[in-house]
């Protein structure tokens, strides 16, 4: 993200109003590498085919927010990876770990990574180093650290069904592990920001939690998204387009200023189950309508969703989650168009 950027999202966390409603998206290997015209592990082993991918989407688009920006990943092994997880890659298919717990009784073994030394996390600081100077040539800097949440990461080690059920089986081996999944993110997102000083957000990426009663979301995901999130930094982005009702409300308290949420819920709903105190991002339907539909009907869809929005303070138009495969830049061009023209 480049400096008017920054202080356009800084602002729009803030409550305070810009000449139009600003647009955004998280943009990742799932979408970028195919729309750029490379192959997924291309992009993640050929640092140029990284590198032009992200230079292609800021220059295509200009006028909005990519973020985290330049994210350096490899899908969702780059933590697991730490752990141990082995990493199966594919050609042009995303990539997965596998896991490492058989049973709860394994957590006792499982030892807290280093993200200085441990799995792909050397690999993603590495990269973005490299390509520190040739991005602020752009006009643009590394503004957050990014990372799964703490449920999400235990999710991919044990399993997300055999996570899901441990909780209510097995509290206390599943404390131990959100406990060492969670240190470990505090110890992760520290690096970040210390290898970068222009990070000052932190993205954190969780479906799992939106699978989870509101009784087990205080118990097992709020105390330790509380601790994730709790470095001194502007922006507190979460990610997590499973349903979002249970997790709403706590989210202020947890310190989370910034939400990509799903298609489950609309924007009116989720201002009130936060009692407007977080920035929106959605949330057209990612895959229906902003990869399927013609520009026509991602116009129509963003129309009937700002018409039906009586507060739009705290909003950045976006899908109701990540960026999907195949979207086209037609489409995405008339999702900042028909933004542009219904808001100014």
């Amino acid at each position: 993200m480049n400096d008017q950027q920054w202080s356009d999202l800084v602002a729009v966390i803030n409550g305070e109003a810009l000449p139009a409603l600003p647009t955004g998206f998280i943009i990742d290997s799932p979408w970028l590498p195919n729309w750029a015209g490379c192959t997924i592990l291309d992009y993640f082993t050929d640092e140029r085919a990284f590198f032009g991918a992200n230079l292609k989407a800021i220059r295509t688009f200009p006028n909005t927010m990519f973020m985290p920006g330049f994210w350096s990943e490899y899908g969702m092994c780059t933590e697991p990876s730490a752990f141990g997880a082995v990493s199966i890659w594919e050609e042009d298919q995303f990539p997965f770990a596998k896991k490492i717990l058989r049973s709860p009784a394994d957590v006792e073994f499982l030892e807290k990574p280093n993200p200085r030394k441990d799995g792909l996390l050397p690999f993603v600081v590495k990269r973005l180093k490299r390509l520190q100077p040739e991005i602020g040539k752009e006009g643009h800097k590394i503004r957050f650290a990014v990372a799964r949440g703490p449920l999400n990461i235990a999710s991919f080690l044990m399993g997300a069904t055999e996570f899901l059920m441990a909780i209510k089986t097995d509290p206390e081996p599943m404390h131990r592990l959100l406990t060492i999944t969670t240190d470990f993110l505090v110890d992760w997102i520290d690096y970040q920001r210390e290898c970068f000083p222009s990070i000052d957000g932190i993205l954190l990426l969780d479906d799992i939690v939106g699978f989870v009663s509101r009784r087990d979301f205080e118990t097992f995901a709020l105390p330790y998204l509380k601790k994730a999130f709790s470095a001194d930094v502007t922006v507190k982005f979460f990610h997590n387009d499973a349903p979002c009702k249970v997790s709403a409300p706590y989210l202020p308290d947890i310190g989370i200023n910034l939400l990509n949420f799903g298609i489950q819920h609309t924007l009116s709903e989720m201002k009130a189950w936060t009692a407007n105190k977080v920035t929106l991002l959605g949330n057209i339907p990612p895959r229906d309508v902003l990869a399927s539909g013609t520009p026509a009907d991602v116009t129509r869809s963003v129309t009937e969703m700002l018409r039906g929005l009586e507060d739009r303070s705290r909003i950045i138009v976006s899908c109701g989650g990540g960026m999907p495969p195949a979207v086209p830049t037609e489409n995405i061009q008339a999702l900042i168009s028909a933004t542009e023209a219904l808001t100014r």
